[in-house]
């Protein structure tokens, strides 16, 4: 949606295909598994993302691993899934840029 600018020598903003994230569900009624496609809120963005692969479950306070390649997740849970957007969409790594490196899942 939209148009992105950016500075063509330093860093240009790119799009994304597919992208890696850390996710916390904070209320969500019943279990997010491997296909399940919300909306994606990413700055002016409203475009669907699919859960394309949830690759694990982890802790929300230590960031450490505590299953791999789990079947769902719910509410309360932490777990890094790879996301598959359905139109192309410009993220940014959250470690290179905070700010620009967040978004909801509604």
């Amino acid at each position: 949606r939209g148009y992105v600018a950016g500075d063509t020598k330093n860093n240009p903003p790119r799009g994304a295909a597919d992208f890696t994230a850390q996710v916390i569900v904070l209320n969500h009624p019943g279990q997010i598994s491997n296909g399940y496609t919300p909306v994606l809120d990413c700055h002016t963005a409203h475009i669907a993302c699919k859960f394309a692969e949830i690759k694990e479950k982890c802790d929300r306070r230590t960031g450490k691993t505590t299953e791999e390649n789990p079947k769902a997740i719910k509410s309360g849970d932490a777990a890094i899934v790879n996301l598959v957007p359905s139109k192309p969409m410009c993220v940014e790594a959250f470690q290179e840029f905070p700010p620009l490196g967040r978004f909801a899942v509604r």
